[in-house]
């Protein structure tokens, strides 16, 4: 079982410190090997989430490798200022725009979806579904097109457009939306 690493002890980080200060790349090293076990537990505890937690650490440590002229050992260890920023940089990524896309979605997978082939009698066009896409705005309307009329995915819908992945499944649950008003 492999034991956490344990803190540097005062004396060691204050040469740690002038050597960030100094710019010195090995030093970050050590900061890495030294403290970011210790750290991903911390922002792993408060994004639930390994793979956020993971881009959060190393953001978190981007950013202390950046800013390490701020740091003033007599407000606190280095540990404590390291936690401090990387906490801020979670709170940062989950308030973001796209963490609360992402969480609000769940990958088929997940989400237990089965891929089922429709019907053979089933045609888009019996319930009038192109009509009703024209008044969708232009944008929405092609990427409709693409996946329920082309017969595309959403990945190859965004290669074909050009956009990102993203910008596809937005467009697509907008569109969506006013499909299911004007269905009404």
């Amino acid at each position: 079982m492999n034991k956490a690493p344990t803190l540097l002890p005062a004396t060691d980080e204050e040469i740690l410190v002038q050597r960030l200060v100094a710019r010195d790349e090995q030093a970050l090293r050590v900061l890495h090997d030294q403290y970011s076990r210790n750290l991903l537990t911390v922002i792993n505890r408060l994004v639930r989430d390994e793979t956020l937690a993971q881009d959060v650490l190393q953001e978190g440590l981007l950013k202390v490798w950046l800013s390490i002229d701020r740091y003033d050992a007599t407000r606190g260890r280095l540990f404590t200022w390291m936690v401090r920023v990387c906490c801020n940089q979670a709170i940062d990524a989950m308030r973001s725009p796209r963490h609360r896309f992402n969480s609000g979605t769940k990958s088929l997978e997940v989400g237990g979806a089965q891929r089922a082939q429709a019907p053979s009698s089933f045609n888009p066009e019996h319930i009038g579904l192109r009509e009703l896409t024209l008044k969708l705005k232009p944008k929405q309307r092609e990427v409709i097109d693409l996946l329920y009329f082309g017969g595309c995915t959403q990945v190859e819908a965004a290669e074909q457009l050009g956009i990102p992945l993203a910008t596809v499944k937005t467009r697509a649950r907008a569109a969506l939306a006013v499909l299911s008003q004007l269905a009404k």
